[in-house]
């Protein structure tokens, strides 16, 4: 939560399991059937949408660059975005009582743009990828 700025409900990452700064992060995320989003997507089939993957896997690209570069994304007076996607790929759905397991690894950064390829996985089968793209920006005062 040090280097987040989401809370709950938008908080998607519940435990890092395994960093090494400037290479790679291994998170989890606990998908419980007390997720508000369930209540509409879809009553009496809850699966975990899409996007919110996508959300969790950039959000665990932000702790990883916040690891790798302490001294910049980690201050506070930065945030960090989701400013792209690409090759953004989903297999399986996502149902309570799933452990997300989010890897991330850094691919590149220029400037204040960072790269990074990421998959998700649940019980070790393929659920979702995407190459995230995050830049860290300064906080409009």
């Amino acid at each position: 939560m040090h280097y987040l700025p989401h809370r709950y409900p938008f908080l998607l990452v519940d435990r890092v399991i395994e960093c090494q700064p400037g290479k790679y992060l291994v998170a989890i995320k606990n998908v419980s059937y007390n997720e508000p989003y369930f209540q509409g997507h879809f009553p009496g089939q809850p699966i975990m949408p899409g996007v919110l993957i996508i959300e969790a896997l950039a959000q665990a690209t932000g702790l990883l660059a916040s690891e790798t570069a302490p001294e910049t994304i980690g201050e506070r007076e930065l945030i960090y975005y989701l400013v792209g996607l690409d090759k953004v790929r989903f297999k399986r759905p996502v149902v309570p009582g799933d452990r997300l397991q989010l890897k991330v690894q850094y691919l590149r950064h220029k400037r204040n743009i960072w790269a990074f390829a990421c998959e998700a996985e649940v019980d070790g089968d393929f659920v979702a990828s995407a190459e995230i793209m995050c830049a860290a920006r300064e906080v409009d005062a």
